[in-house]
């Protein structure tokens, strides 16, 4: 098949969060499967690998009511059928910081910016002769997506092309105010609440991606269900309900070359399920680097925004009364300040079991992950989550929230994987903390959890074949 996949983001060339890994790992796994596939993103001011683009000497133009905004197309070429294709305007991508705002909030000219994305791609996709089988559209960012397929360019080859829409978080929509239609000349008739953009008197883009296109998708069996509640929908549930028979839970993979604890380079030791004891190596090894004093005790963990999605004012709720036992806390993050000032003043009560650092490692994060005895994850709502996965993979067992895609990944029980709770309540985590702490003092058992995740398979190639087999449900319609 040929497949044009959009994304606001695309790693390693620009990343705020899982979508970027996503949108950097799912097209190549669909390469690696056989199929052509192109994605297209914007050429951000501060783009990585910024040396590896080149012209493709075509260009594009957009065209809004108050004047023309144009660009050219750069490309790097990963691999024979996967192409990464980047719109170049100076206005909306190269004279800023941040992709989607900065210190000051975000950026104003969004709706343009993103537009100029939906419309750009399909129209890169035509000025480069790529006439794809399904358009793959993510987030708000590409909601209008579907809408341009569908109204501009039904009449054009790529009109035949099928339509998916992936939802990575809905709680991000794209709403902006209803004069954002003109703004953009967008038709009025587009302005309604049944088969239209209008929300509550406002635009809403990912409302546009969830009526026009052909299937929808999100990041795991369980999300989509609890998307189709008042609790979780977000105002967007009923037609979520609606369209309930196109919409799939397809859990994201993992980059199980990147996360592999037998070759993962930054690790002081290599193991896997069948050899743990480089395991103990990298545990004496973390609380070295976070200036803990040695010892035997259980490590709990976290790498994490801190963020009321995450359920950290949770964890710092129960921290304290946790930490009476003998155990140790390591931290990796950034976030809300309350929360951030939260935690230090926890490492400052604690300071020979807790240690934080405020910021991003991607090396520091490995070595958690691989030193750590058990994850600590008690998000209100999860989409995915990637580090559970990433957890089994090292061997560290995840004590999650069963909730989205932890409640998919993560196995609980007396031959399980993990450690689940329900309800969102201290009493809640510190009871799965407790077995945790039960499990910890069953060595034989806790390898026999370790070994279970370690043997799971996550990698993208799992995911990719779902989405392949969605998209030729599509085709044969």
């Amino acid at each position: 098949m040929k497949i044009l996949f959009i994304s606001s983001e695309v790693a390693p060339f620009s990343k705020t969060g899982g979508l970027g890994d996503v949108a950097g790992a799912l097209p190549a796994a669909l390469a690696s499967l056989g199929h052509d596939v192109k994605v297209v993103t914007p050429r951000y001011r501060g783009l990585r690998d910024a040396a590896r683009l080149t012209p493709t000497g075509q260009s594009l133009v957009v065209r809004f009511p108050s004047g023309e905004a144009s660009g050219p197309i750069l490309s790097a070429r990963l691999s024979d059928n996967l192409e990464v294709l980047f719109l170049e305007n100076a206005f909306f991508y190269g004279n800023r910081d941040g992709l989607y705002g900065d210190g000051a909030g975000e950026f104003g000219d969004n709706p343009r910016r993103f537009a100029y994305l939906s419309v750009g791609a399909l129209q890169a996709a035509q000025r480069l002769g790529f006439v794809p089988d399904i358009v793959h559209a993510n987030d708000w960012q590409t909601g209008l997506v579907p809408v341009a397929l569908q109204r501009a360019f039904r009449a054009t080859a790529l009109g035949r092309a099928k339509s998916v829409f992936t939802i990575h978080n809905l709680a991000y929509q794209g709403q902006f105010p209803k004069d954002t239609m003109g703004d953009l000349g967008l038709p009025w008739d587009l302005f309604t609440a049944e088969g239209g953009l209008e929300f509550y008197d406002a635009v809403n883009f990912l409302k546009g991606g969830l009526v026009f296109s052909d299937a929808l998708t999100t990041v795991s069996p369980t999300y989509a269900r609890e998307i189709q509640t008042a609790e979780q929908g977000y105002g967007l549930d009923g037609l979520l309900r609606r369209r309930a028979h196109r919409l799939h839970g397809i859990l994201n993979g993992i980059d199980a070359h990147e996360w592999d604890p037998q070759t993962d380079s930054f690790l002081p030791a290599r193991y896997g399920p069948r050899s743990l004891e480089g395991k103990a190596v990298c545990k004496r090894d973390l609380l070295a680097r976070f200036g803990l004093p040695p010892g035997d005790a259980p490590v709990f963990a976290i790498v994490s925004r801190l963020a009321w999605q995450k359920g950290m004012d949770l964890l710092l709720d129960v921290l304290p009364t946790a930490l009476q036992a003998d155990i140790r806390f390591v931290g990796v993050g950034s976030g809300e300040r309350h929360l951030e000032e939260g935690l230090a003043a926890l490492q400052a009560r604690f300071p020979e079991q807790v240690s934080i650092r405020v910021g991003f490692d991607p090396g520091l994060s490995h070595q958690v992950e691989a030193g750590a005895d058990f994850f600590l994850m008690p998000s209100r709502y999860e989409p995915c989550g990637l580090n559970q996965m990433y957890s089994l993979r090292y061997g560290t067992v995840p004590i999650v929230r069963a909730t989205g895609g932890l409640a998919d990944t993560v196995e609980g029980g007396l031959d399980g994987n993990g450690i689940l709770f329900e309800a969102f309540h201290p009493a809640a985590l510190l009871g799965a903390i407790r077995r945790a702490l039960a499990l910890y003092a069953d060595a034989p058992r806790l390898d026999e959890f370790r070994r279970r995740g370690m043997d799971k398979d996550f990698s993208w190639t799992v995911s990719a074949r779902r989405y392949e087999s969605l998209f030729r449900e599509l085709l044969a319609e």
